[in-house]
């Protein structure tokens, strides 16, 4: 199979309107997979995103920026939404994360950009939706993992609810609306008619959420928080050894059979009390404790040597220094290092999915200066010079 550069959204267009992290990781998403982004900015600052992060310096942007072109328009003046406006109408793609109606307040109602501009896709992400009556009110990614569930299950029982380390509403908001503007642009290719994607935070977090309604609605249970295991699921935990942890997920009849024989006891397999999946799960307290027994007598690498012979699911826990270091991830390009003109040489994910006949790249890294893409892209769009 030859392989086509450019990636299989070369040829589109996107203008991303957004800030922070929900619309601007759609965006980054779109440009990965070969799209032309222009990101419009306020002028001076910028979007927030190039001052987040840890570590100095700052790199976050470096990662959500790539692949995009920075435009600096001033949306609450009328030449900067005419400025707009003149974008939008050669674009196939907006993405917003902005709160429902500022558009409209803008005078950059979607409904009148698709009537300039018809096969235009406007992806639209917020906290609670475009409709409904808590359309309005402003949602950040925290509010939209609460709402939508996460935050209520993870962490301990005994503890207020956790996060995640990283903004898992937002990224999970934003990759929704990547897959509306996807099947947005199918559709398109069919009808010649672009739509409008509604992408709400607490209903992307709602989406992972595996059978949390109907076990409520049908059975009466309420899923809570559990700390490190999934109630009935055993054994599958994180294991302590002499110089770290280590992750084992056998809670598979066959698989806990082969992890029985690796720790010298094969008859736990066939023991009534751990059998079946059912009995597992209702000693799961017991079972791995039995486990923490043997794993405090071994290094993670003998560990990890013994599980691999014996074809058990288990793992390290990584965290940037093991990934940098792990000659997997350089081999399927999960990490690669980007040639930033400020930072230098700048490792970070890389693009995902892969596709074996367009895959994507990055192209360019991210914008250094606010709105230095001005001028070669209304030239590009517009066949003019920018004035303002």
């Amino acid at each position: 199979m030859t392989k086509q550069a450019g990636g299989p959204l070369a040829g589109i267009r996107v203008v991303e309107m957004g800030q922070l992290i929900a619309g601007p990781f759609c965006g980054q998403l779109l440009g990965d997979m070969g799209a032309e982004v222009v990101k419009i900015e306020p002028p001076g600052g910028g979007d927030p995103m190039r001052d987040w992060g840890q570590g100095d310096p700052k790199t976050w942007w470096r990662v959500i920026a790539r692949n995009k072109y920075s435009v600096a328009l001033n949306l609450r003046s009328a030449d900067g939404q005419a400025d707009a406006r003149a974008l939008i109408a050669e674009a196939d793609i907006l993405i917003e994360n902005f709160r429902p109606g500022t558009l409209e307040k803008w005078g950059l109602d979607p409904a009148d950009l698709r009537a300039s501009n018809p096969r235009l896709i406007v992806v639209r992400v917020s906290g609670y939706g475009q409709t409904g009556p808590y359309a309005t009110r402003a949602g950040f990614g925290g509010i939209g993992e609460a709402m939508g569930g996460w935050r209520g299950i993870v962490g301990y029982p005994d503890l207020p609810p956790a996060r995640m380390g990283v903004s898992i509403g937002d990224t999970l908001a934003a990759t929704y609306g990547c897959i509306g503007a996807l099947a947005a642009l199918h559709h398109r290719s069919v009808s010649g008619e672009g739509q409008v994607v509604d992408a709400a935070l607490y209903e992307s977090v709602l989406q992972v959420m595996e059978s949390l309604i109907p076990e409520y609605a049908v059975a009466g249970t309420k899923r809570a928080r559990s700390g490190s295991t999934l109630p009935g699921i055993a054994p599958s935990n994180v294991y302590p050894c002499r110089d770290g942890e280590y992750l084992i997920g056998a809670n598979q009849d066959m698989v806990f059979a082969r992890l029985c024989d690796s720790m010298g006891r094969p008859e736990l397999a066939d023991d009534p009390r751990y059998a079946t999946h059912l009995a597992r799960g209702e000693r799961q307290e017991e079972l791995d404790a039995l486990i923490a027994d043997w794993t405090r007598s071994q290094s993670v690498a003998e560990l990890e040597e013994r599980m691999i012979a014996a074809g058990v699911p288990a793992g390290r826990i990584y965290d940037a220094e093991t990934m940098l270091a792990d000659p997997h991830f350089a081999a399927r390009e999960a990490i690669v290092t980007v040639d930033d003109p400020v930072r230098g040489p700048t490792p970070m994910q890389g693009v995902f999915p892969k596709l074996s006949a367009t895959p994507g790249s990055i192209r360019k890294p991210a914008p250094i200066e606010v709105g230095e893409d001005n001028d070669v892209i209304f030239a590009r769009w517009l066949g003019t010079k920018m004035e303002r």
